[in-house]
C-alpha cells in the first residue's frame, strides 16, 4: 500500500496513486471497520471522480454495505447527511488539489471525520485486503445495495439557511467564487434565497477545470472582480469540495481565515454564544490572531493541524467556535466540519448586523505578523523532526526572534513535503530564515 492518510484523508494523482484496486479495497476494508451503513457518498466535480466513487461503492456493497448515492454536492453536506441519517459517509474529493488528483474522505456515523485510532484500524485492513486477507465472500442477498439520493443537497441548502436565525442579508451585494467545484449548483442559490446580491464565478465544471485559476488557491479574479465592481459587500472563494472559504473585502484585499475567527469569535462573545470564552486555533494561526483574542479576554486553545483535531478540541471543551489560517472554520453547534458556505453566511450576516464596511472591519480585527511560509520537498518528510542539523538550525533562528516571532516545521499531510514557516517583526527577517532553514532541510534531505 503506497498511500496513507493524511490530515484529510487520503490523497493522490488519480488511476495512479489512488488506482480503482486500492479505492475498491479500501471501500471493503471501510465497510468492514465502519459497519454496513447505510453509507452516504458524495463527490466534486473531477472528471475521475464517478471512477472512483462506483469503485468505493462497489468496495463497500461487496462486504454487504448499503450505499447512497448523493452526487455532485459539498463534503460539508455529506456530513449533514452523515449527522442527520446517524450514517458512515464518504467524500471522492482532493479538495484544493489540482484535478488530476483525487482523494477519499471518511466520515463516521454522526458527520464527524475519524479518529485517528479508527484511521490506523482502517489501514490495517486495508494492507489484510490487499495482502490477500479477503475473508469470505458475500453473495445472494449478503451483497449491498446503490442507491440515488439527490435530496442531500435541498437538505442541507435548508440547513445552511436556518443557521441565519430569520435573518437575512438584505442590502449586500457579494460575488462568489465556486472554484468549478462541487459548490457551482449550490452556492448561489443558498445566497440568493438569504436575501444578498449574488454574483457567481468560475460555477461551470467541465471536469478538469476544478481549482484551475480560481477558487480559494487562487483568488486573484476574484479580488479583481470585486475591486472593479461598484458597491460590493463581500466576496468568498470556496475550494473544490467547499469545506473551506477565504473572503475578499472591497479594497480587494484577501481575508484568511484568522480574520475571520477573530471576527466570528468576537461577535459570537458579544452575543453569550463563544462557549467558555475559547477560541480553537492550530498552530499555523498568525501570532497576530492570538495576541488579538488576548486584547479581546478570549482564550486560544491550539491544536494540530487539521479540522479534525479542532473539532475533537471543540468537543472536548464544549466550545463553539474553531478553525484554521486556510478557511476551513467550524462553528460546532452548526456543523461537524469546516464548511465554507456555512461560513460566508455567517461573515455576512456579521456585516449586514454591523452596517459598516467589511475592508474596515477586517483591518480592526487583529495585526498580522509577517508569515513567510514554504516547502521543501524530502524524501522522507517525518525524518527532518529528528535531524541534528535541522535542530540546530531552528534553535539558532528562533534565538535571533528572542521571543518576537516563531518558528513551525510542519510534515504535509498528504504530500512528501515538510512545511517551514516563521513569523517575525518584519517580512525580510521572516524570509531570511525561512531560506536559512529550508537549505539546511534540502541539503539534509540530499545526503
Amino acid at each position: 500500500m503506497s498511500l496513507t492518510f493524511g490530515t484529510d484523508g487520503v490523497r493522490g494523482l488519480a488511476n495512479a496513486e489512488l488506482s480503482p484496486e486500492l479505492v475498491l479495497a479500501l471501500g471493503r476494508a471501510a465497510a468492514r471497520v465502519l459497519g454496513p451503513g447505510p453509507w452516504v457518498i458524495g463527490r466534486d466535480t473531477r472528471r475521475s471522480g464517478p471512477l472512483l466513487q462506483a469503485v468505493l461503492s462497489a468496495g463497500l456493497a461487496s462486504e454487504g454495505a448499503e450505499v447512497v448515492d448523493l452526487g455532485v454536492v459539498p463534503t460539508p453536506a455529506v456530513a449533514h447527511a452523515s449527522a442527520v441519517r446517524d450514517s458512515p459517509g464518504a467524500v471522492v474529493s482532493a479538495s484544493h488539489n489540482p484535478f488530476p488528483d483525487n482523494g477519499i474522505k471518511f466520515f463516521a456515523p454522526g458527520g464527524r471525520k475519524l479518529t485517528d485510532e479508527v484511521e490506523e484500524r482502517l489501514e490495517d485492513e486495508l494492507r489484510s485486503i490487499l495482502g490477500g486477507g479477503a475473508g469470505e465472500a458475500k453473495v445472494a442477498g449478503d451483497v449491498g445495495d446503490i442507491t440515488v439520493d439527490r435530496t442531500a443537497a435541498a437538505a442541507y441548502a435548508e440547513h445552511l439557511n436556518n443557521a441565519l436565525e430569520g435573518r437575512t442579508l438584505d442590502g449586500l451585494r457579494i460575488i462568489l467564487d465556486c472554484a468549478n467545484g462541487a459548490a457551482s449548483e449550490l452556492a448561489g442559490e443558498v445566497f440568493r434565497r438569504a436575501g444578498s446580491e449574488v454574483t457567481v464565478l468560475h460555477a461551470q465544471p467541465d471536469g478538469t477545470n476544478i481549482n484551475h485559476g480560481c477558487g480559494s488557491t487562487h483568488p486573484e479574479s476574484l479580488q479583481e472582480a470585486v475591486r472593479s465592481t461598484t458597491g460590493v459587500s463581500l466576496g468568498l472563494a470556496f475550494d473544490g469540495d467547499a469545506d473551506r472559504v477565504l473572503a475578499v473585502a472591497p479594497d480587494g484585499e484577501l481575508i484568511d481565515g484568522d480574520v475571520i475567527l477573530s471576527l466570528a469569535a468576537r461577535d459570537l462573545r458579544e452575543r453569550d454564544a463563544l462557549h467558555g470564552g475559547v477560541l480553537v486555533v492550530t498552530v499555523m494561526s498568525n501570532l497576530g490572531l492570538r495576541l488579538a483574542m488576548a486584547d479581546a479576554g478570549i482564550e486560544v486553545v491550539e491544536t494540530k493541524v487539521g479540522d479534525r483535531y479542532v473539532l475533537e478540541a471543540l468537543e472536548d471543551g464544549g466550545y463553539s467556535l474553531g478553525g484554521e489560517q486556510s478557511g476551513h472554520v467550524i462553528f460546532r453547534d452548526l456543523a461537524t466540519t469546516g464548511d465554507g458556505m456555512l461560513t460566508g453566511l455567517l461573515l455576512a450576516d456579521i456585516v449586514a448586523r454591523r452596517g459598516e464596511p467589511f475592508d474596515a472591519m477586517a483591518r480592526g480585527a487583529m495585526t498580522r505578523l509577517p508569515q513567510v511560509l514554504k516547502n521543501v520537498r524530502v524524501a522522507d518528510r517525518d525524518a527532518v523532526s529528528t535531524d541534528p542539523a535541522v535542530a540546530d538550525a531552528v534553535a539558532a533562528v528562533e534565538k535571533r526572534l528572542d521571543g518576537k516571532g516563531r518558528v513551525l516545521l510542519r510534515p504535509s499531510g498528504t504530500e512528501p513535503l515538510v512545511r517551514v514557516m516563521v513569523e517575525a517583526p518584519t517580512h525580510d527577517e521572516a524570509e531570511q530564515a525561512v531560506d536559512e532553514l529550508v537549505s539546511v532541510i534540502a541539503a539534509s534531505a540530499s545526503t
